[in-house]
């Protein structure tokens, strides 16, 4: 055990806190259970160990575990809990806790046992708390870390420090927008780059070593990650990776139950399902109608992958420019907001506000004569009049 605080020490001593993820500002770190849901690579570790780093506290008294390390195969999270707490600990984070059988049951007897213990876990975005053992829905606050913003890999890798937006602002005609950001701001100069290579912090190397990693990291949140997700059977892993494949090459697009089958040898009455488990490790994105509950497993409207990296390191050729602007308009969107399928326009968001989608050609057609609609394109530095820049939804969070 004694390995085990070292580690947690040096991870610590490591951690830079010069950047911070948007969701560190809306953790309520004084809460007794606080649960970081995420995909693989958008930061979650980092998080928390910048949260025990900026409490300054000797790992007596605030330690980080991984439940990926050896030790746990063999010693539990209760035991383990137990001498920290007796030797003084108040802070306990343990990490990967997708990794560790029951981890749920005994991190809720923990926080029933201990009433001046904190604890912090993190986990797969695949994670659904509510149908864990030991329910800690009702106990635990939960948070999900989303991929890098472009407001916040301007931030990371330029060192640019640029405001957070709301989408309100963005709708407001009275609202210089402009007047927000430093005068000698380019904001399409590194819009592109971050497409291709921007949506995990990880990013900044080299970018073919980059997608090496991106498709690597696709592969073990399907062969492995999965295997704790309810209902997912592992031996389909080669077939879920062939689906995700061909969703790669067409997306968006309006699924084809029957084709999609024929091409991936999944019978189309699990289909649905498979679907739903890759949406479910931010994979893949599902556009449902408004109206619709996720939560009942149905056809979706549209599919998108999940964000725009994935899309360049998935696809077999160079995406279509359209399909671009349209799974980033979503990946941001999605975060705080309720998107949905139209059939009029590409998106409507939060039951009411309507969005098409394009490129410097594109007119107000579509959307003449219909309130609180917008055209946006991917073109513009500002809006102009009911035509806003693609990029600017970039500083959503």
């Amino acid at each position: 055990m004694e390995e085990l605080f070292e580690i947690s020490e040096n991870l610590i001593a490591k951690t830079s806190t010069k950047f911070k993820r948007y969701l560190f500002d809306q953790v309520d770190w004084s809460e007794r259970l606080i649960g970081i849901k995420g995909s693989r690579g958008t930061g979650k570790t980092t998080l928390v160990l910048q949260h025990i780093q900026e409490k300054a506290l000797s790992s007596a008294k605030a330690v980080y575990f991984s439940l990926d390390e050896l030790y746990f195969t063999n010693n539990s999270i209760i035991d383990t809990a137990k001498t920290f707490y007796q030797g003084g600990g108040r802070i306990l984070v343990l990490d990967e806790v997708h990794k560790y059988q029951g981890w749920a049951k005994e991190i809720k007897n923990l926080y029933d046992r201990y009433d001046d213990l904190q604890i912090i876990f993190t986990g797969s975005s695949i994670i659904d708390i509510s149908r864990e053992e030991g329910d800690l829905s009702r106990r635990a606050l939960i948070f999900e870390l989303k991929g890098l913003s472009y407001r916040e890999y301007l931030s990371l890798f330029q060192g640019i420090k640029l405001p957070v937006l709301t989408l309100s602002q963005l709708l407001d005609s009275n609202q210089n927008l402009r007047s927000l950001f430093p005068s000698d701001f380019k904001p399409l100069e590194k819009f592109k780059e971050y497409l291709k290579v921007g949506y995990y912090p990880f990013s900044g190397v080299n970018r073919e070593s980059y997608y090496i990693r991106l498709r690597q990291m696709v592969r073990v949140i399907v062969e492995f990650d999965m295997a704790e997700m309810k209902g997912f059977d592992i031996r389909n892993a080669k077939k879920m990776l062939q689906l995700l494949y061909v969703i790669a090459q067409q997306v968006p697009f309006k699924p084809n139950i029957s084709t999609l089958s024929e091409k991936t040898q999944i019978h189309r009455n699990t289909m649905v399902n498979y679907l739903h488990y890759l949406n479910e490790a931010r994979l893949i994105d599902l556009l449902y109608a408004q109206g619709i509950s996720v939560a009942v497993l149905q056809k979706p409207e549209k599919v998108f992958l999940n964000n725009t990296n994935l899309l360049y390191a998935l696809s077999e050729t160079e995406p279509e420019i359209g399909t671009v602007r349209e799974v980033f308009f979503n990946s941001q969107l999605k975060v705080d907001h309720k998107v949905a399928y139209s059939p009029r326009v590409d998106f409507l968001v939060d039951q009411s506000v309507q969005f098409e989608i394009g490129g410097k050609n594109k007119s107000s057609k579509q959307i003449q004569n219909t309130s609180n609609s917008w055209i946006v394109k991917d073109d513009l530095e500002y809006p102009v009049a009911n035509h806003l820049p693609l990029w600017v939804f970039g500083f959503l969070y």
